[in-house]
């Protein structure tokens, strides 16, 4: 008999998710804390956004919190050749 040990994240009596990892589901947690602050900062901007919209924001932007910072403090990244895509060769047709 195997014995696996899971970490369960549960919010406001809802299991989110399962993670085989404390490390994974502590980082899970902090995810759904930063989307929880998140929601209402951006509900109140006058963008009008309807509440599933705000909520997909706040977790694209939870899961982008490290290029989010980056953007503003105005660091540019710098594209790297694996990021670049190669230009388009044109094909003269006779």
């Amino acid at each position: 008999m195997a014995v696996i040990t899971q970490f369960v994240v549960v919010r406001e009596g809802v299991e989110k998710m399962t993670f085989t990892s404390k490390k994974e589901a502590d980082a899970y947690d902090k995810m759904l804390d930063i989307v929880d602050n998140l929601v209402p900062f951006l509900a109140a901007s006058d963008a009008n956004l309807d509440d599933g919209t705000c909520e997909q924001l706040a977790f694209y932007l939870a899961n982008n919190k490290d290029e989010l910072s980056n953007v503003l403090r105005g660091v540019v990244k710098t594209a790297t050749p694996a990021e670049t895509k190669p230009k388009k060769k044109t094909v003269k047709q006779d």
